[in-house]
């Protein structure tokens, strides 16, 4: 049986529930309106991989702080704001089953709302002087953005190869995988070695993540809690759909392409889609994928403290891979 999240957050599950009554409070504001979004933010918030990614890194290096907490509050902010301005940016109407802040109040809320969150996380850096910290989390916002305009470049051209794929995905969510690990060594006294150890960790299992999360878009269920297809309808080209068109022949490769931009009803164009990468066996494929890429998230492990966190961060990998949600 799969673990689930909430079997590997256990070695710090009572650091988890601090962590949550100290979020709530930093969170407050003098203004209604961003207690309103933030109560519903809260209220909608997911599993918490993030966090728990954070705390069981520290604690298989050390005892969980406060520089941990820190670094949780630091990296879940940002990932909140990240959210919330993504969803502006899709014009997306649903997530996790609910709908996102533009929808309720309207984008240019929604965009400030973010900054707000933002703005919550410099000045918790600066007040806990965690500089390092915040240099770890402004590299993985740096790199997330460039993910994210460099999927919008080659979703133009139509020309990702598999190579930019991995670049894109490392980028737009594998940094902040690897953030979360690489701040919670850091905040526990890790060295610099075994930081970069964990950062690679890190950067192996959020692309195991992303690419759990493509596989997911097709699924006719939608079972992400987003509309299926979504990817398709904004004409990224993610692995199933690369790994189809590099075992196609020429001319059925342009035929695809040409279903992708055609003004066909996008319900046609996502059964065509999806009736390829089963034909194809796209699917196997991306597991086989994900399968060596958790071989060497692993194996960054094997040299490292071994534990309870660090047996539960294994089992993560297994976690993400199989996660139906």
């Amino acid at each position: 049986m799969s673990s689930t999240i909430k079997q590997i957050s256990r070695p710090v599950s009572d650091e988890l529930k601090m962590f949550n009554q100290r979020f709530r409070c930093m969170l407050k504001s003098d203004v209604f309106l961003l207690n309103l979004i933030t109560c519903y933010i809260l209220k909608t918030k997911g599993k918490q991989l993030r966090p728990t990614l954070v705390m069981l890194s520290a604690k298989m290096f050390g005892e969980i702080g406060e520089k941990t907490y820190a670094a949780a509050a630091l990296i879940e902010l940002l990932h909140t704001t990240s959210l919330v301005h993504d969803d502006v940016v899709d014009e997306a109407n649903e997530r996790r089953g609910f709908f996102p802040v533009h929808t309720l109040w309207n984008s240019k809320t929604a965009v400030l709302f973010g900054d707000y969150l933002l703005a919550q996380g410099l000045i918790l850096s600066v007040d806990n002087r965690a500089f390092d910290l915040l240099h770890i989390v402004s590299v993985a916002v740096k790199e997330m953005c460039e993910g994210e305009l460099l999927q919008l470049e080659h979703s133009r051209k139509q020309n990702i190869t598999r190579d930019e794929y991995f670049k894109i995905i490392r980028k737009k969510t594998a940094a902040l995988i690897a953030a979360c690990v690489e701040a919670g060594a850091q905040s526990s006294g890790a060295t610099l070695e075994q930081i970069a150890q964990m950062r690679q960790f890190g950067l192996y299992l959020g692309m195991i993540f992303q690419i759990k999360d493509d596989l997911l878009d097709y699924q006719p269920a939608g079972i992400t809690g987003k509309a299926a297809g979504n990817d398709l309808k904004e004409k990224k080209y993610t692995l199933p759909l690369i790994y189809v068109l590099e075992q196609s022949s020429p001319d059925e490769r342009k035929r695809i392409v040409r279903t992708v931009n055609s003004e066909a009803p996008f319900a046609e164009k996502l059964q065509m889609i999806t009736r390829l990468i089963a034909e194809y066996k796209g699917i196997d494929h991306c597991y086989a994928v994900m399968d060596e890429l958790g071989k060497k998230a692993t194996a960054m492990l094997d040299t490292l403290p071994q534990n309870e966190a660090s047996a539960m961060l294994v089992k993560a990998v297994g976690y993400v891979t199989k996660r139906e949600k």
